[in-house]
């Protein structure tokens, strides 16, 4: 049983954020605190938290594995019991022995190189005898069909990829508490099927299980009950009878978002998003014999032929180790091994010539994140500094108020809006979004899908790599699945 009873936390730098978490992704809270959380998980409950970004989801698995006050400083009252003791004042080993967590960039949680490793060492690290881990690995690469996956360079797999392995490496644990944040954050329709499957089975077995998520329809038929966070405090509970009785406008109403569930054998074009076809060359961007190559020789991607409509929104979709990043760090010339060119308005650009014509924002956006103060940030990717339009952009993204905070004191999904703000600054004629709503609430969701249709009306391309059916119902003109553009067949050996 997990009970967090009078639980009020104030972190130690009174900015409201945690720090030093590998991937550098904190979870900002209202005020820098939590207030009077009282909330009790039975064992072998399904709960689902949920709420706005920076409501503090991400605090309370960290109360409950230990990693607050343990890891992150902070100051706390109350206490926080899992199976009867006060996991504040128990060593994090020990309580790892009860308690698994899935975080949301699976970067942070991985010790090894190699993805068989990686399965192998929460178990070594226990102390297990080699004949049980083999045992236990050996069930669960079966479990989760892990055989492609297996003897790999985690840094060569995608983000799907790396939240498979992370997932499958708590599986082998055994533990009877399961928490994960966010864990469909980069995952395409396909892979969230078999992440609910887990689930079940994870359910099925008695396990506890606590989600922290934005992207809730996956988990609706799963949870007893949904925990519904707001500034730092239980917002409202909601029960099974309350969930099966929920509208997806009571949801919207409370910032939530739907709780319809889209599976990957539902067509993707349902929500009247029309196909990208052929279009004139003089209201086209054309792709032409776009490849790549990693440093062993394999051929990650090979498109000979692809047109993207200008001035509009086009979603690229497709499963997990596709190519999806790939494709977009070679468009905008960041690929070194990339080859291929790219037509535009009747000119032709190389690889390096499209670094000035192209904006991308990434996937894990502290690779890009650099100054001292978000106004900084915006103000160096201007073409010509101008702070007056810079903190006309951060309101615009609700982040004006924190024009002198440091970017990696925020939370992964107001760094997104800041990466988004940088794009809108710098005024190049081709947008780049990489996910650019993961880990982001429905309002916040909606506010992208509102920027990138801004974008869209000054004239400006927006392509978005996406898993989210949502951002492309709101706001895409036209979707791509990049697998029946890319001739590579198998990708499974990348």
């Amino acid at each position: 049983m997990i009970e967090l009873k009078n639980v009020y936390l104030n972190y130690s730098s009174g900015e409201g954020f945690e720090h030093g978490a590998a991937g550098g992704v904190g979870e900002k809270v209202s005020n820098g605190s939590l207030k009077n959380i009282n909330l009790t998980i039975a064992d072998g409950e399904f709960v689902l938290l949920t709420g706005g970004s920076g409501c503090g989801k991400t605090s309370i698995l960290r109360l409950i594995n230990g990693l607050i006050p343990n890891f992150f400083e902070a100051n706390l009252s109350g206490s926080v019991l899992v199976n009867g003791k006060d996991v504040s004042h128990a060593e994090l080993y020990d309580t790892a022995k009860n308690v698994s967590t899935v975080f949301q960039n699976p970067r942070s949680q991985f010790f090894n190189v190699d993805t068989t490793s990686e399965l192998a060492f929460a178990c070594e690290n226990q102390g297990m005898a080699e004949e049980e881990i083999l045992k236990r690995m050996d069930k669960v690469i079966q479990k989760f069909h892990l055989q492609p996956l297996m003897d790999r360079s985690l840094f060569n797999l995608s983000g799907g990829q790396k939240q498979k392995i992370a997932c499958a490496s708590v599986a082998v644990t055994g533990n009877q508490i399961i928490l994960l944040d966010e864990p469909s954050a980069n995952l395409d329709l396909q892979t969230i099927d078999e992440l609910h499957n887990l689930l079940a089975k994870w359910k099925e077995e008695g396990k506890t299980l606590v989600v922290a998520e934005h992207r809730i329809s996956y988990l609706w038929d799963l949870a007893d009950r949904t925990v519904i966070l707001k500034d730092g405090q239980i917002d409202k509970e909601l029960s099974r009878q309350k969930m099966d009785e929920a509208t997806e406008e009571f949801l919207h109403g409370l910032g939530l978002r739907s709780n319809k569930w889209t599976r990957a054998k539902i067509e993707n074009n349902q929500e009247g998003v029309e196909l990208a076809g052929e279009s004139s060359s003089q209201n086209a961007l054309i792709i032409q014999n776009f490849s790549y190559k990693y440093k062993n020789g394999y051929l990650a991607l090979n498109i000979p032929q692809m047109q993207i409509e200008r001035g509009k929104i086009t979603a690229i979709t497709g499963n997990n180790g596709e190519g999806k990043t790939t494709f977009l760090n070679c468009l905008c010339g960041l690929g070194r091994r990339s080859k291929g060119l790219l037509f535009y308005q009747n000119k032709k650009y190389r690889r390096r010539d499209r670094q000035k014509l192209i904006y991308l924002v990434m996937q894990d956006v502290n690779h890009q994140l650099f100054s001292e103060s978000l106004l900084d940030e915006v103000l160096i990717s201007q073409p010509e500094e101008n702070e007056e339009e810079a903190r006309k952009i951060l309101a615009s993204l609700d982040l004006l108020e924190f024009a002198d905070r440091h970017p990696q004191s925020l939370s992964g999904g107001q760094k997104q809006r800041v990466a988004v703000a940088c794009a809108i600054a710098s005024g190049r004629d081709i947008m780049l979004f990489d996910e650019p709503t993961s880990g982001l609430d429905y309002t916040h969701m909606l506010q992208i899908g509102k920027l990138l249709s801004e974008l869209k009306s000054m004239g400006k391309t927006v392509i978005v790599v996406t898993h989210d059916r949502e951002l492309i119902k709101e706001c895409c003109d036209h979707e791509i699945h990049l697998g029946e553009y890319n001739t590579v067949i198998d990708n499974s050996q990348k």
